[in-house]
């Protein structure tokens, strides 16, 4: 992902509401599995990371996108943005390279 598309896309994350949060026991399978399911749906995600969250939120955000098979767009402060285009029609059409 070039830096032109990253900025596209934190760009349309900017007016997003976070749908996940991470809370003390940090990624668990049924977090993965419900963010899984919401990239069926959508294709730009927030997640939130509770302040009871010890663990880094660059981490936890590497972590999901690896399991999600996702990119991670940014992680600003506890807060992370991952982005997985849908396969049949994608809905975010980034801009050329």
């Amino acid at each position: 992902m070039t830096s032109k598309q990253r900025a596209y896309l934190k760009g349309l994350a900017m007016e997003l509401d976070p749908i996940f949060q991470v809370g003390k026991n940090s990624v668990t399978p049924e977090n993965v599995a419900a963010i899984e399911e919401a990239f069926n749906r959508r294709e730009l995600i927030k997640i939130a990371v509770l302040k009871n969250c010890l663990d880094d939120p660059g981490e936890i955000a590497r972590v999901i996108a690896e399991r999600t098979h996702s990119q991670v767009v940014q992680v600003i402060g506890k807060k992370i943005v991952l982005y997985r285009p849908d396969k049949d029609k994608p809905k975010i059409i980034l801009p050329k390279v």
